[in-house]
């Protein structure tokens, strides 16, 4: 079958969507299935890539490294056409999210969603950041939600989440799965080594865009309280994002700098290696979906110290395969992973053993066998499986009048990234030259 894609974010930009999507085609075309992604440009984006249409969009929207896809896509019918899709699957209730939604209604094709994301966690990157803006952006997602054909659900917490919030469309739980081979074997001890982490050191480490909405804030006061605690204690960052700065800075303060190592990002074997060399996973993220880099730690062989959340209580058991904590207080986090560097080596082991059998259940092949499932009956239903008067489609065109009043409330954000300084004339956006 012929997949389209549609989604915000893509490569190179580091998150759950992007790695989700990249996951999803390469194990679909692995199976013989054509996939055409439909993304916005970023920068730093590939120079060739195959089966890929980028859209112009505002880049690093609101100081954030978000590109935000402009309303307008020169050239997509025409790619569309030569495509010739079987079924759309959108990422995002906005934005390209919008265009998917005017793709599979004007083409008859079934339309499939997954509800990533808490997007009211998110808002903060909008000017006006308000309670109303919050409520706007779970309707909005529940209103595009019941206009879809099939919703995915990352876990059974969103899907029943989805569920109370009024959602009356189908939804099926399908995580992004992790492809075991990618992290099963790796060379810790050469990124100690890299990262002058001593031998014998507990390394406690954490992979993830480092964002706000992470919860990092919470996270690093629990990783600094644990090394003050625990001489022998490393920790180790993959990734990269608007938190770095201060995460670095609140170690320093600390006086703990030597003992804080990032990495940024890395792929494939330099990530499996890092991976590695950890000896316990901390996360604290409460905005999570699904527990993607939980399933790709505990591929690793990694125990997971974590806070009780949607998307993390269905991959973490407390005592199982690491620690799940029902409260954010810093010292329980602290201890929670003092416990896991106080364990004998053969309960450790235990530990490690019970994640890596965790981790075979959120397989690529066993999540990729239920979508493509899906798509298939959605597909022979013939057009869109929901479709017809029933869709309310003058509600959709409301919703796309209201982002684009939005969108335009952002044009002065977003000047800057589209249109050329001129550094000599102020009213132009620019700096009087000295």
């Amino acid at each position: 079958m012929n997949i389209l894609l549609v989604t915000n974010t893509f490569t190179p930009h580091v998150g759950g969507v992007s790695r989700s999507v990249v996951a999803f085609a390469r194990e679909y075309r692995q199976r013989g299935h054509r996939v055409l992604v439909l993304a916005p440009r970023f920068p730093n984006m590939p120079a060739r890539e195959q089966d890929v249409v980028r859209v112009a969009a505002i880049q690093n929207f609101n100081a954030s490294d978000f590109s935000v896809a402009l309303p307008f896509h020169q050239g997509l019918s025409d790619a569309l056409d030569d495509f010739e899709p079987d079924i759309v699957h959108s990422q995002h209730p906005f934005l390209l999210g919008m265009t998917a939604l005017r793709v599979a209604r004007y083409r008859k094709l079934p339309l499939v969603f997954t509800h990533h994301t808490l997007y009211e966690q998110y808002t903060h990157y909008v000017p006006g950041d308000s309670p109303a803006l919050k409520r706007f952006a779970i309707e909005l997602a529940t209103r595009y939600a019941n206009q879809c054909d099939w919703v995915f659900a990352p876990s059974d917490s969103i899907r029943q989440l989805l569920t109370e919030r009024g959602v009356t469309t189908p939804v099926s739980v399908v995580p992004t799965g992790v492809s075991l081979e990618n992290f099963a074997r790796g060379d810790g001890a050469a990124v100690r080594e890299q990262c002058g982490i001593p031998r014998d050191a507990f390394v406690v480490g954490h992979l993830g865009r480092l964002a706000p909405e992470k919860n990092l804030a919470f996270m690093t006061a629990a990783l600094v309280d644990f090394l003050r605690v625990h001489s022998d204690g490393h920790c180790l960052v993959v990734g990269e994002g608007p938190y770095a700065g201060e995460l670095r800075a609140a170690f320093q303060q600390a006086g703990l700098a030597a003992r804080l190592h990032t990495l940024g990002v890395l792929l494939q074997q330099s990530l499996a290696n890092a991976l590695h060399s950890m000896d316990v996973f901390a996360f604290a993220s409460l905005s999570e979906t699904q527990g993607m880099v939980l399933t790709e730690a505990m591929a690793a062989g990694l125990p997971v110290v974590a806070l009780d959340a949607s998307g993390v209580r269905e991959v973490v058991r407390d005592g199982w395969n690491g620690r799940l904590l029902p409260t954010g207080s810093v010292a329980s986090f602290s201890d929670a992973l003092g416990w896991v560097r106080a364990l004998p080596a053969e309960q450790r082991a235990v530990l490690r053993r019970h994640a890596l059998e965790t981790a075979e259940t959120y397989s690529m092949p066993r999540s990729a066998d239920k979508a493509l499932g899906l798509y298939a009956d959605l597909i022979a239903r013939g057009g869109t499986g929901r479709g017809g008067e029933d869709r309310h489609w003058e509600d959709v065109l409301t919703w796309i009048r209201t982002e684009w009043k939005i969108l335009k409330s952002l044009a002065e954000a977003g000047d800057a990234a589209v249109t050329p300084v001129h550094p000599k004339d102020p009213k132009k956006g620019g700096q009087t030259a000295p």
